[in-house]
């Protein structure tokens, strides 16, 4: 039976426990989802090591980008190395030049901090100006696997050249579509794309009772959600998107035997 892997991306540790129960096979820990997902706390990798899964930890010291100074770019390394020793089994980040151009020199640099752990370029990918000389850059410098919505809005918008993404990475690097991935759309996804692996974001809306709903008190930017909300990984989303993909590759593998 042909497995697809189903990574979820969480903004907690309690987050990657709820995911481990849903049945993902492996989590991206991040912080501020809402800002596409900055460096997460030592605490909660450290916390998040012990729900089993393996996590592959967000190393992103500012939203708005991913061309960086180097104080940005030194934190980023420091950040690496201690995410690693707090249990992360590899690191997803993006560098880019200031033409949106993969920075090989600082990809090479913080990449010697991951060493054989697993490396992601994650969805910086998508604003480069040439996604095939982005992927011989990273192939070159050795990641594992690169997150991309193939240079779309969705992985499902993106799904022509997803699937011209994987043929052209011809088995030397991973790709991992993500992007407005839901249990209605998954099965279509990998039946355009033949990928073998899905990142999917699934939340909740939950409300803190701590914070009474008023429009005159901001802690943060105005165009933020209001004060008392934040989100939860959707944990029975993910079990749903884990049936489905379970009934739809059984479905795949019948329709194959009978040939």
């Amino acid at each position: 039976m042909k497995k697809i892997l189903l990574e979820a991306c969480c903004g907690s540790a309690a987050d990657v426990f709820a995911a481990k129960s849903a049945g993902a096979d492996r989590a991206e820990l991040s912080a501020a989802l809402a800002l596409g997902g900055l460096t997460p706390s030592l605490g909660a990798m450290e916390l998040a090591a012990k729900a089993g899964l393996p996590i592959i930890a967000m190393v992103r010291p500012r939203s708005g980008g991913f061309c960086y100074n180097e104080y940005e770019f030194q934190t980023m390394c420091r950040d690496a190395e201690a995410l690693l020793s707090a249990g992360a089994a590899g690191i997803a980040f993006g560098i880019l030049l200031a033409d949106g151009r993969v920075d090989e020199k600082r990809c090479a640099a913080l990449m010697r901090y991951i060493g054989d752990q697993q490396s992601v370029f994650h969805r910086a990918f998508d604003v480069t100006p040439d996604w095939r000389e982005a992927m011989d850059s990273l192939c070159g410098l050795g990641f594992t696997r690169i997150l991309t919505s193939g240079q779309a809005l969705s992985a499902l918008e993106g799904a022509q050249t997803l699937a011209h993404m994987v043929e052209y990475a011809g088995g030397r690097i991973e790709i991992l579509p993500g992007g407005g991935i839901r249990p209605h759309n998954a099965a279509e996804l990998i039946r355009q794309t033949g990928c073998d692996q899905l990142h999917a974001s699934l939340s909740a809306v939950c409300t803190d009772p701590s914070i009474p709903e008023n429009s005159a008190i901001r802690f943060g930017g105005r165009d933020l959600p209001a004060e008392n909300l934040y989100t939860r990984l959707d944990a029975a989303g993910f079990e749903t998107l884990v049936n489905l993909m379970q009934t739809e590759i059984s479905l795949c593998d019948m329709r194959s035997g009978s040939i």
